[in-house]
């Protein structure tokens, strides 16, 4: 070939790839830019097995289904990957696994999504050995996931098996054929659907994981079957992901309706700032902006102020000096103004926490019911309790121990912890300096060591009281990083998670309550969440979750 006809060729090459382009561009694709859904870190992890927090929940949620879910509006629980069926006694859950549903990757070199297939040419379907993989794979000691003691609710044998005592073939799992998952529990409860509603219940794809190990979760490797799969991971960037079209739908969670979410690692005020200027549907918004934007009448119109799952909490590290002593905690907890800080700094419609759990669980105490229980903000009893300490240590307030509280790296975590700072000064006249972390480093300082005093959200992975007191800070908890346990706040706890009337669970789980936080003061609850989002008006299907993640098969544009 001449010089001549090589540079025909190109040119014509070039012209075909212009002309191709501007025909891609004008199928113009629907594309949801979320600004609000990850915050400023990277996601710690996309496998089921694994993840503990919202990040990480918001992308799994997307990419794979359950066995069963919750609508994310009315928690009403649905048919998902499977339909369930309860023995009379409670202890067999029996999941009919649904057939027409293909495991799927995304081709970068064919620029979509395709069907996964064996090593013999056939379409991998989802079965219900994929999901007897994940809760194994949850429980096995060698994996170390934070949540499996969840599982120990649901599933017999599981407790044993994930503390080395027990084998994998006595656990309470039986695959009767690829369609039917048969499931033994413990115990029988009256919110153990709710728990089979959680994503350590998706299914993962074994071959996969065995081949390459943890890189499984890559966006090179990444293999799912829900709405959505993974189309890139730019770590501490964005997480894209891709329709699938293969995705028949479930009952809780249709087929998606957009090509592509864009989930965007920003903290609140670089993502108003993009949501302003024209570049994301979803925006978190900064506390300090609220005022602005509801005296703006057009940015008004796109603010969205609704109910979250969260409550919002400081943790003590009790084998640290000097948060080793309950009247050091409860006088921290006890200056912090928490109606000072909604009313000054969030700005949301925020509530004080006085309890862990928040009230509109099932089971969910409230103070407005027991009076005299839990923890309120009361400047002139901290002072009392931290008096009693240093007058029994024989030392003044300047002698104490330095004292560090630490976050994870958000400007409003750190505005937070900036006017507390602030009020242990004013209120205790003592020094607290502040530090933070990367979200993912933070985890694992928080499981490795944890500060003298850390800050963490907490929002239910099942609508139930047992999901707050139970689940972190039970003595078996992976979630419980404050190494405080107490035998008689375990001992109430057992019991308010057998019993099925919610009124007699109210009880005993408000004199937990008063146990972790105000006789023991483990923890310093502070608020009740709210959501604060902005909207870009072009979503013309925009639902509103209660689950703590966005479900954007349910989104339009």
């Amino acid at each position: 070939m001449n010089k001549f006809t090589r540079l025909m060729s190109l040119s014509i090459a070039l012209l075909i790839l212009v002309f191709s382009f501007g025909i891609v561009g004008a199928q113009d694709l629907k594309i949801v830019t979320d600004g609000a859904a990850l915050g400023p870190s990277d996601v710690p992890t996309l496998d089921p097995a694994i993840a503990t927090d919202s990040s990480s929940i918001a992308v799994i949620a997307n990419t794979f289904a359950g066995l069963i879910g919750f609508d994310e509006e009315t928690l009403e629980i649905k048919n998902g990957m499977g339909s369930m069926e309860i023995s009379e006694d409670g202890l067999t859950y029996t999941f009919s696994i649904r057939n027409d549903v293909p495991w799927v990757e995304y081709d970068e070199e064919a620029g979509e999504v395709v069907e996964v297939t064996d090593e013999d040419g056939n379409v991998r379907m989802v079965t219900a050995a994929d999901f007897a993989y994940t809760i194994q794979r949850t429980l096995d000691p060698a994996t170390a996931a934070d949540y499996a003691f969840v599982l120990y609710n649901v599933v017999a044998g599981g407790e044993a098996f994930n503390l080395g005592e027990g084998a994998a073939e006595d656990l309470g799992l039986e695959v009767v054929d690829d369609q039917t998952l048969v499931i033994t529990v413990p115990a029988a409860t009256g919110y153990l659907r709710s728990i089979f509603t959680m994503w350590q219940f998706s299914a993962t794809p074994s071959w996969l994981i065995e081949e390459v190990g943890a890189e499984w979760i890559e966006d090179e490797n990444f293999q799912s079957y829900g709405p959505f799969t993974l189309k890139e991971w730019n770590h501490d960037q964005s997480v894209i992901l891709i329709k699938n079209p293969f995705y028949p739908g479930t009952d809780y969670m249709r087929a998606a309706q957009v090509d592509e979410v864009h989930m965007f690692n920003y903290d609140s005020a670089p993502s108003l700032a993009e949501f302003e200027a024209g570049n994301l549907d979803v925006a978190a918004v900064p506390s300090e902006e609220i005022d602005r934007i509801l005296a703006d009448a057009e940015l008004s119109q796109a603010f969205f102020a609704g109910p979250s799952k969260y409550t919002y909490y400081y943790g003590f590290n009790v084998e640290k000096e000097p948060f080793n002593d309950a009247r050091v905690r409860r006088a921290f907890s006890m200056a912090i103004d928490r109606q000072g800080l909604i009313d000054n700094i969030l700005k949301g419609g925020q509530e004080p926490a006085g309890f862990f759990t928040r009230p509109d669980v099932a089971g969910g105490p409230t103070q407005a019911n027991y009076d005299g229980l839990g923890i309120t903000s009361d400047p002139e009893a901290a002072k009392a309790e931290l008096q009693s300490y240093l007058d029994e240590k024989g030392i003044t307030v300047d002698q104490m121990p330095a004292m560090t509280l630490a976050h994870n790296e958000s400007a409003a975590h750190a505005q937070i912890a900036t006017a507390v700072q602030q009020m242990w000064a004013e209120t205790l006249g003592v020094n607290v300096e502040i530090s933070s972390q990367e979200w993912g480093v933070y985890l694992e300082t928080l499981s490795a060591d944890a500060p003298q005093i850390w800050r963490l959200g907490w929002g239910w992975d099942y609508p139930d009281a047992n999901s707050f007191v139970y689940d972190v800070f039970h003595s078996s908890s992976g979630n419980n990083n404050t190494n405080w346990s107490n035998a008689e706040f375990d001992a109430l706890i057992e019991e308010a998670r057998l019993l099925n009337d919610n009124e007699a669970r109210k009880d005993l789980y408000a004199q937990a309550e008063h146990i972790l936080v105000n006789t023991d003061a483990a923890v310093a609850p502070i608020y009740f969440y709210t959501t604060l989002r902005m909207n870009n008006p072009a979503l013309t299907e925009r639902t509103y979750s209660l689950l703590g993640f966005e479900v954007y098969a349910h989104w339009n544009k």
